[in-house]
């Protein structure tokens, strides 16, 4: 008696062949049935290739992975954070894609360097086509305790930058019908305990997020809000410390995990608009 059962093979990254085999008391007998190119599945997805991207925290973690995917995808970066050793670092790593990438110091709490990023871009770039806004500050605390201090450097940084960079460079991304991609925080959908102060911050961003989309729709933006989980950033591995936890970055969120989610998302045909993604480690428990 023979029996049967489907079996899809990937033999070389870039055809999908699909075959029966069925079993025999004499042995294995396998049918061939057809076979398609992996491409042909994600034909329609557009390409990034030459599209000036600018992408703040840039130096490390989330910011990072983003820009080095990207980069994978041939795209020229303008990448801007305040730690430029580590930022430099970033660059030489993109530019082995074999593609231009530029390092602007970005300290979102001071208006110069946001003007200085815009007059770069301005000078540097025929037009906009992303804009990754990833930099800014986190502390925690209990509201009785935290100081003030700690909010109003939240706000300026997670808040007001990000709000004057977006003034900056709409007239760029309004050329190139471009894309804005705010990561957010899990923080940005609720509000746990002892971090009132950094969620409030993260609350605003995706008020400004909702509200921008209807205002530049119109005009053939798309606007993404990524609200990630915790997180293997060095960002996370300080908090954990504060915390007196035990960190475990293989237990968390990766960095990649969440750039290919934005890549993924900002290639879609513009038929298509992701507003928002609640991306959270597969170990809820940690």
């Amino acid at each position: 008696m023979e029996t049967a059962f489907l079996l899809s093979v990937n033999s070389d990254g870039r055809n999908e062949f699909l075959v029966t085999v069925f079993g025999t008391n004499s042995g294995l007998k396998i049918q061939f049935l057809w076979a398609r190119s992996v491409e042909a599945v994600t034909h329609n997805m557009d390409s990034l290739k030459n599209q000036v991207a600018v992408v703040t925290g840039a130096s490390s973690g989330i910011g990072k992975a983003i820009a080095l995917t990207l980069a994978g995808q041939g795209a020229e970066l303008f990448l801007a954070a305040r730690h430029k050793e580590a930022l430099g670092e970033t660059a030489k790593e993109a530019q082995k894609a074999g593609v231009l990438a530029h390092t602007s110091s970005l300290d979102l709490t001071k208006d110069e360097d946001i003007r200085a990023l815009g007059e770069k871009l301005q000078h540097e770039a025929p037009g906009l086509h992303i804009l990754v806004l990833c930099g800014g500050a986190i502390a925690h605390g209990s509201l009785e305790k935290a100081p003030l201090a700690d909010l109003d450097l939240m706000y300026r940084s997670n808040v007001r930058g990000h709000y004057a960079l977006i003034q900056t460079m709409l007239p760029l991304l309004r050329k190139a019908k471009g894309q804005i991609v705010f990561v957010n925080s899990s923080a940005g959908l609720r509000s746990p305990a002892n971090a009132g102060q950094f969620s409030a911050t993260q609350h605003a961003f995706r008020s400004i997020a909702d509200s921008l989309r209807d205002e530049v729709n119109a005009d053939g933006i798309r606007v993404l809000s990524i609200f990630p989980g915790r997180t293997a950033t060095p960002r996370m591995e300080k908090l954990f410390a504060k915390e007196g936890r035990a960190y475990k970055p293989e237990l968390l969120l990766q960095p990649e995990d969440v750039a290919e989610m934005v890549t993924h998302a900002l290639r879609l045909p513009r038929t298509a608009e992701v507003t928002d993604i609640s991306i959270r480690p597969m170990q809820k428990s940690y």
